[in-house]
């Protein structure tokens, strides 16, 4: 992925840092493998705002993406690269000898014509899916699944990856993003590779529209704001809000861990997030 800047034609247009998108070769997604994506501006089944700051936002459409890779032992060609609208990740089309197209994560240097496959017996290379017990140590893996045969929930955004670390006992060490250290079931599956589309997190959009186009809409400081508004607000001339930062409801918001202690998943980390 190639980054692109613009002459400062308007404000907007003067930090303005987009992709060339040059690697993606598809024209028009599969729609068999696209459905409806309904707008929720940030509410839950009972219409309550849930998520904040939603609402909006250009249409898209979902794409189906395997995350399971279970066509053990069927080698499938990697048809084009397409664009998400929906993810930072860039996904690879890919068709199965038997006819069958799936979307994958589009891991980084895999290109058209290349060939993946998933299953026990396979090489450990880019866009291969096996178990985390038969990766080889010190490779980076992604699409990490948590709990066998579950589908991948780790290491899915752009430029992600997991180093696989050590082995024992029907478990393997992975080294996560996020620096945390944890175990997982030797029987869970991890795609080769790490996660394409690095320059991802070096995007600029440049202007207070594009964010609305992504269904964002303004976020409204608590220190800006009136007393009856918010517990932050008020005070004569500019204050940094007089006491703790805490939520519109009062709730303290900085500081304190948000982590259950009884988590049943705590047995399974061996270090901490930085």
């Amino acid at each position: 992925m190639a980054l692109k800047t613009f002459k400062p034609r308007s404000q907007g247009m003067r930090f303005r840092v987009a992709s060339t998108r040059e690697e993606i070769t598809e024209k028009k997604p599969v729609k068999s493998l696209t459905q409806p994506l309904r707008k929720k501006a940030g509410r839950n089944n009972a219409g309550r705002i849930t998520t904040r700051h939603r609402g909006g936002g250009a249409k898209r459409r979902y794409r189906i993406v395997d995350f399971r890779r279970n066509r053990d032992g069927i080698e499938a060609t990697v048809e084009a690269i397409a664009y998400d609208p929906n993810r930072s990740a860039n996904l690879a089309l890919i068709v199965y000898s038997d006819g069958v197209k799936a979307y994958i994560l589009a891991p980084e240097g895999l290109k058209v014509g290349d060939k993946v496959v998933s299953g026990d017996k396979v090489e450990a290379t880019p866009g291969n899916s096996m178990p985390l017990g038969l990766i080889p140590l010190g490779l980076m893996v992604h699409c990490v699944e948590l709990v066998p045969g579950q589908g991948a929930k780790i290491g899915r955004s752009a430029g992600n990856d997991c180093q696989v670390m050590a082995r024992e006992k029907g478990t393997v060490t992975l080294k996560l993003p996020s620096g945390e250290v944890r175990q997982f079931d030797a029987r869970c599956r991890a795609t080769v590779g790490s996660v394409g589309n690095k320059d991802w997190s070096s995007i600029q959009l440049g202007k207070a529209g594009r964010k609305r186009y992504l269904g964002i809409r303004p976020t409204v400081r608590g220190v800006a704001m009136n007393p009856v508004d918010h517990p932050m607000g008020g005070g004569e001339g500019r204050t940094s809000g007089g006491s703790h930062p805490r939520s519109p409801w009062g709730q303290l918001a900085k500081g304190g861990k948000t982590r259950n202690p009884h988590k049943a998943s705590n047995k399974v980390i061996v270090k901490r997030r930085k």
